[in-house]
């Protein structure tokens, strides 16, 4: 909680800054708040028994880790004696704390319950840091004190917490919450702000927790919010807590400057001075309100409320922490690293992920956070003089190219092929993050996308009047084929290298072409391909007698026509000399089986075909 009414008190402090912002910082955070907003945004039954917080948690570290975020996850310890009364109050049992009212100053602080619920959803979350290469640092007693005393050393740039009082401790800069959705921000406040705006430094944070109360303390009966910010307003941030220390309530009956307690104070470094009247009427008017104040507790009570405010002074000032120069925070500062199959076995057991799932989620971010670490490798070498080309970096770049480009929630990103990376091929990542790490890559792609492209050369498809011109071509030649195949064996004989020339071209197309007749006919160059019409240009140019004429229709399943006899056996040569010719039939009258066959076949063959076009 904190101090009561202070995130009100520092409302125009606060600033919403991108998520960006916290880019290669190092966090320290207060995990029981973490846990506690998780919890508290999907509050159910089903919220503890299905992890849905922890799985929160999950998104919410892996959207930091590609940021290149140093995290330290921060516990609680022991509860200051302090605190117990407050403690106390927020348990709806007593049973894990018995002490009486009396016995509290006689107790140092006492052991939280580590088998609590809640004490068990802190344990998870830490397994799961680890796993994911963060730290944790289990306070001593109050986990926003230890982060408080790391941002005060310097020791980290900023802190995760939800309790206004890590102010009180040191704090110099908070985040107090953090959404991821619609490109991410957090919420922050500055301490330089806060000193600057509302002249507010760390002592008067504590004195206002002593009037408004706190973890520690009750409130101080009769003390508004904007009375008390006069008060401590009007006494000064430098000696605020020395007088309280000092003179306890006595200092607020004769405030320093009586006539300043008129003052209206507003989120400015300007006084706003009223007129010398209204100054008196309101000093007046609250000196009366802390007599009665007084008059209603007691001296007596207010002797012992002095020394508790001292209690409390001490408290925020001097708080129980793990020393910055300790082997404790040095072991939480140092760097580990990503365990990869633990992290498979606890998602597979909270979430009941497959390794892929836990992979897609986790790896691209992993890449991208090695990514920023190489620019920043970079960076350094350039602003220390050394600038060396990619390729001559002792350091490997993550990248080995870039795909393409990609918009993601109207940034402007790359599809980038990644080496090295194990589980990981292809991710997209910002594109001024490519810019700052490796901007050869860029040029390398810019280049090879301004290489004209080759032009797939498509062949035309014919019209259907060319297709059908070719198919009554087509269906033409193969007529004029087959009579002449038909009247191979009684055509006149004057050349026998006619006929040995058509058996010779029928015998080819019957080996090579029969046994793919579909890529015969689907090709209406098919027979082209495979000579036939060079073949019926010969048979057409050396034919000296034809029975049927080119127009006439011949059916193709029709028997053969009636065989001829041979004119001759010889054939004379234009030299003048006399060759013997093969008979192809045993009488004129008979066609030789083999003829018979091969013209059987090719008929059948061209009949299917026919069949085919049409």
């Amino acid at each position: 909680m904190g101090v009561k009414h202070l995130w009100d008190i520092l409302e125009s402090c606060k600033k919403t800054v991108p998520l960006h912002h916290l880019q290669n910082k190092r966090i320290c955070i207060d995990l029981s708040c973490w846990i506690v907003q998780l919890y508290t945004a999907s509050k159910s039954h089903s919220c503890v028994k299905e992890k849905i917080y922890l799985r929160s948690l999950f998104h919410r570290l892996r959207a930091l880790i590609a940021l290149n975020c140093s995290l330290i996850f921060v516990t609680d310890g022991s509860i200051p004696a302090i605190k117990l009364s407050t403690y106390r109050q927020r348990l709806t049992s007593r049973k894990e704390v018995a002490l009486k009212e009396s016995n509290l100053q006689k107790v140092s602080s006492l052991r939280r319950n580590m088998g609590s619920e809640f004490s068990c959803m802190i344990k998870e979350a830490s397994i799961l840091g680890m796993a994911l290469g963060i730290p944790c640092l289990n306070g001593i007693e109050e986990a926003e004190a230890q982060c408080a005393l790391l941002n005060s050393e310097l020791l980290c740039d900023g802190c995760f917490s939800a309790d206004s009082d890590i102010f009180l401790f040191g704090a110099r800069t908070v985040y107090r919450d953090i959404c991821l959705g619609d490109g991410g921000y957090v919420v922050c406040y500055e301490m330089a702000d806060i000193e600057r705006e509302l002249g507010f430094g760390r002592d008067s944070l504590i004195a206002l927790a002593v009037l408004l109360g706190s973890d520690y303390n009750q409130r101080v009966y009769g003390v508004g919010l904007e009375s008390a910010c006069q008060i401590v307003k009007s006494i000064g941030d430098k000696f605020v807590l020395q007088k309280l220390a000092s003179e306890g309530l006595e200092c607020l009956k004769r405030p320093k400057g009586g006539k300043r307690l008129g003052q209206v104070f507003k989120s400015s470094n300007k006084e706003n001075i009223l007129d010398s009247d209204m100054k008196l009427i309101h000093g007046i008017a609250f000196i009366l309100l802390i007599c009665l104040s007084f008059v209603h507790s007691g001296s007596e009570n207010n002797s012992q409320r002095d020394n508790h405010f001292l209690q409390v002074i001490n408290a925020y000032m001097k708080p129980k922490c793990h020393q910055a120069d300790s082997d404790t925070v040095m072991s939480a500062l140092a760097q580990y690293p990503f365990q990869r199959s633990k992290l498979h076995q606890i998602c597979a057991e909270f979430f009941q992920w497959p390794p892929e799932k836990t992979d897609e989620y986790i790896l691209p971010k992993i890449a991208e956070r090695d990514l920023r670490r190489f620019s920043n490798f970079c960076l350094t070498s350039s602003e220390a003089g050394l600038k060396l080309p990619l390729h001559e970096i002792p350091v490997k770049c993550p990248v080995s190219e870039i795909i393409k480009c990609r918009k993601v929630q109207g940034r402007e990103c790359y599809e980038v092929a990644w080496n090295e990376m194990d589980g990981l091929t292809t991710s997209i990542v910002p594109a001024d993050l490519i810019e700052s790490a490796c901007p050869e890559k860029i040029l390398e792609f810019e280049e090879k996308k301004a290489k004209p492209k080759k032009q797939n050369v498509q062949k035309r498809r014919p019209k259907k009047t060319e297709a059908a011109t070719s198919m009554a071509e087509l269906d033409l030649k193969l007529k004029n084929l087959l009579l002449d195949i038909n009247l191979g064996g009684h055509a006149n004989h004057n050349s026998s290298d006619l006929s040995e020339q058509v058996f010779e071209d029928t015998s080819v197309m019957d080996e090579a072409d029969v046994n793919n007749e579909e890529d015969f006919f689907h090709s209406p160059h098919g027979l082209e391909q495979i000579g036939l019409d060079q073949n019926i240009s010969n048979i057409s140019n050396h034919r000296s007698d034809s029975i049927i004429s080119k127009d006439e229709v011949i059916d193709l399943l029709s028997p053969l026509p009636q065989k001829q006899s041979h004119a001759s056996s010889k054939c004379q040569r234009s030299n003048g000399q006399h060759i013997e010719v093969i008979d192809l039939s045993d009488s004129e009258n008979d066609t030789s089986p083999e003829h018979e066959k091969k013209a059987k076949e090719l008929r059948l063959f061209l009949a299917s075909i026919r069949n085919d076009l049409h």
